[in-house]
């Protein structure tokens, strides 16, 4: 057991702070819920009832989507962009998806190379893109989940304010959806952008996401 938590720690640490934040979320969201629902002149609701209701369910969406968004779009731009002297990105001579001799494959698998690495053909076309796609996939699930959620509450709202409900594309059409999404999605691109910036001149001793400290300004591609 010891052995497993410190090989897997990265994930069992950040899959707690999620939990703890996630919880935490819910119990300061009830409250803001209820208290705005108080105002109107309404009845509050119980725990569970706000963790099964739409205003939960689009508030944690949005955030998902937007960070899922996040890594697919650095998977994917740090195939072609770099930023020279980050550790965060390639080496310009590394620009492009690489050759079949740096990315292990075809003659140059190795014997404990991934199964569908050693397949040929569409598997192995499948399975080079699997980091990206598997982002995508998740971006365009929580992205659905938002607008469903996001609708439902906003439908909620229109009615309790005596309006017509509106349909999902037009609610997704709407500056409300286009407002939760966009101030999500900047927020997201000022941090990774500044990530691969600010890691070219600062660094972190022991980090793999920094350079070793005394490795100059220019070097690019480097972990410490």
């Amino acid at each position: 057991m010891t052995r497993f938590v410190r090989d897997n720690g990265l994930s069992l640490g950040f899959g707690l702070m999620f939990l703890c934040t996630l919880i935490g979320q819910s119990i300061a969201g009830l409250a803001d819920f209820n208290d705005r629902v108080r105002s109107a002149g309404g009845a509050p609701v119980g725990y569970l009832g706000y963790l099964t209701s739409s205003d939960f369910a689009v508030d944690v969406a949005e955030n998902w989507q937007s960070e899922y968004l996040q890594f697919f779009l650095y998977i994917l731009l740090t195939i072609w962009l770099i930023q020279l002297g980050s550790p965060e990105s390639k080496h310009p001579r590394e620009i492009g998806t690489g050759s079949d001799r740096q990315q292990l494959l075809g003659r140059h698998t190795r014997r404990d190379s991934p199964a569908w690495a050693r397949a040929g053909g569409w598997r192995t076309a499948m399975f080079s893109w699997s980091l990206g796609l598997t982002m995508a996939g998740l971006f365009l699930l929580s992205w659905l989940a938002q607008s469903i959620a996001g609708h439902s509450a906003y439908n909620a709202e229109q009615i309790g304010n005596l309006q017509d409900p509106v349909s999902w594309t037009g609610y997704v059409s709407s500056a409300d959806f286009w407002n939760r999404t966009l101030q999500n999605w900047q927020s997201e691109f000022l941090a990774i952008g500044s990530m691969a910036v600010f890691s070219v001149y600062f660094r972190q001793r022991g980090s793999p996401e920094s350079k070793p400290v005394g490795a100059p300004h220019a070097t690019t591609d480097q972990s410490g």
